[in-house]
């Protein structure tokens, strides 16, 4: 039983691994050809549109980056918290209100940004 836990763990970290590196690389690209389009000199209404997916892009990396620093603390905190892995569902409750901790965060952020 163990050792598919580990494979199935494995087969995740991998998938993972790939989907990040995809959404990172996606979002540089999208970044470059819009960076580009502007720098190319007048825009008609048609390129306008694109303007707007600066700023959204930037809330969208804001928002993943605070939810992965309250997700990184909370796995710190885990760290220092003893707890038997085997029973215990400390673990993932406290894991959910750092993540949920990190969601409230962004969305003061932004609820005063846009005040």
């Amino acid at each position: 039983m163990q050792a598919i836990i580990e494979s199935i763990g494995a087969f995740t970290m991998i998938i993972s691994i790939f989907a990040i590196t995809a959404t990172v690389i996606k979002t540089y690209l999208n970044y470059r050809l819009k960076k580009r389009i502007l720098d190319a000199g007048p825009v008609d209404d048609n390129l306008l549109k694109l303007v707007p997916a600066f700023s959204q892009m930037n809330t969208e990396m804001l928002k993943w980056g605070v939810i992965l620093l309250f997700g990184g603390l909370g796995l710190i905190v885990l760290e220092f918290i003893p707890y038997t892995i085997e029973t215990s569902p400390l673990p993932f409750g406290i894991e959910t209100v750092f993540i949920a901790i990190g969601f409230l965060v962004y969305f003061y952020m932004v609820k005063n940004k846009q005040q």
